[in-house]
């Protein structure tokens, strides 16, 4: 497309933002998470383990099972995942399995983070797949949000 300008890492990271902070709205840890083809949102999700009383129902996984409906498909190889915090190693693996081609995150997270503050499975050689990882985005923001969360319910 002629003149077609790819949307940023922070605007991207804006909209996951939008969805951390309707999870936090409904009492979940705020999380949010987008897929991203093409520069075209396919899939969104916030947190919601709480609400759904269950486990994997994070945000990251909740934006993967929208993409993969809306390709048609499990794999979805060229998209991107913004996501407000660091994933842990669950959604790690879910990632990998579904061949992202990169993984934009907002804050650390120190007690479960599995993009290397506490492990970095997408660096590890032995596994077959090898997600790009670039952290840090609009971090400050993100923080904030999950900090002034905590401090309500303390």
């Amino acid at each position: 497309m002629t003149g077609f300008v790819s949307p940023t890492d922070d605007d991207l990271m804006g909209e996951a933002l939008a969805l951390a902070r309707a999870a936090a709205a409904r009492g979940e840890v705020p999380v949010g998470a987008i897929v991203v083809r093409d520069g075209a949102i396919i899939g969104r999700g916030g947190n919601a383990p709480i609400e759904a009383c269950d486990p994997t129902a994070h945000a990251e996984i909740a934006a993967l099972r929208e993409a993969g409906r809306a390709l048609g498909n499990y794999r979805l190889p060229g998209c991107e995942l913004h996501v407000t915090l660091e994933p842990c190693a669950m959604c790690a693996g879910a990632i990998m399995h579904a061949r992202l081609a990169r993984v934009v995150f907002g804050a650390r997270d120190p007690k479960t983070g599995a993009c290397g503050s506490v492990v970095d499975l997408f660096a590890d050689a032995r596994l077959n797949h090898h997600t790009r990882v670039h952290g840090g985005v609009r971090a400050d923001e993100c923080g904030a949000l999950l900090s002034a969360f905590f401090a309500d319910r303390r």
